[in-house]
């Protein structure tokens, strides 16, 4: 696997910064914060959850929390792209700004979006984020913010909840994602046969039960290594039997190792 990945340090709370190049092909996954980031070379392929989406240099891309999706370079030079991440109550608290208090509920509505001005307001939100001067998160990051989140498409959520069964087997995964957790377990809340909990559950999230409980420890362990827990400790602790699955799994969705992970934030 070829290709780099660096996360300088944000200096706004709630808002990680990602540099990346790679030609890796990134398996279905999802992530619990918004994304948008900003293609500077290459170009990419992706099933998002809300079509499959080709991006090119110059392109904006985005991805809302809980998204399944993948990504694979078109080509084989890969791409580079950089990516600002940001915690929901984060985009609430802007969204409640442009919305004159109005409900702040939001979904991006568009994956890809060539629009030099978007570009423009990512790159300046971007730099002024992580440049670390003397008004890094100040008054020109608040700007670019609320103009950038301004322009980029969106709305209520659109696509409706799940069903009720496959929302309280959700919910049972989020509520504890470290426990040992069975599929006969699953359907004896849901009141429905295992098979059927495993084909409501896929089509109503893009993943099997199994795939997604992986995805809530893999969020898991990547919250205890950017808090300086050692990868054993952090991978004991996210669920995972053990480090060497942990670090299967975390190459496999990410590109890039858990001990370069920790490396790239300066761990």
């Amino acid at each position: 696997m070829r290709g780099s990945f660096s996360t300088p340090a944000s200096a706004v709370a709630g808002i990680d910064a990602v540099v990346a190049q790679s030609t890796h092909s990134f398996p279905r996954h999802m992530h619990d914060q918004y994304g948008i980031g900003l293609i500077h070379r290459g170009s990419q392929k992706s099933a998002s959850g809300r079509g499959p989406v080709e991006a090119r240099a110059g392109d904006v891309i985005t991805v809302n929390p809980g998204e399944v999706h993948d990504g694979s370079p078109i080509g084989d030079d890969g791409r580079a792209w950089r990516m600002l991440y940001f915690d929901p109550a984060c985009i609430a608290a802007a969204m409640q700004d442009i919305r004159e208090g109005a409900s702040a509920t939001f979904e991006i509505t568009e994956p890809v979006m060539r629009d030099q001005r978007t570009a423009e307001l990512f790159t300046a939100l971007f730099q002024g984020i992580t440049a670390g001067g003397m008004d890094a998160g100040g008054l020109r990051c608040d700007e670019a913010l609320l103009m950038l989140l301004a322009r980029i498409r969106g709305g209520t959520l659109a696509h409706g909840a799940p069903p009720r069964a496959i929302a309280i087997a959700r919910d049972y995964i989020d509520s504890d994602p470290v426990a040992s957790i069975a599929l006969s377990d699953l359907a004896a809340i849901t009141g429905l046969s295992r098979f059927q909990v495993v084909r409501g559950f896929a089509k109503a999230t893009g993943m099997t039960p199994h795939a997604y409980l992986m995805q809530r420890r893999l969020q898991g362990a990547r919250r205890h290594i950017a808090a300086g827990i050692p990868l054993a400790e952090a991978a004991a602790a996210s669920g995972f039997a053990d480090q060497s699955h942990m670090t299967r799994l975390f190459v496999r969705t990410y590109g890039i190792s858990p001990g370069a992970y920790a490396a790239a934030r300066g761990i």
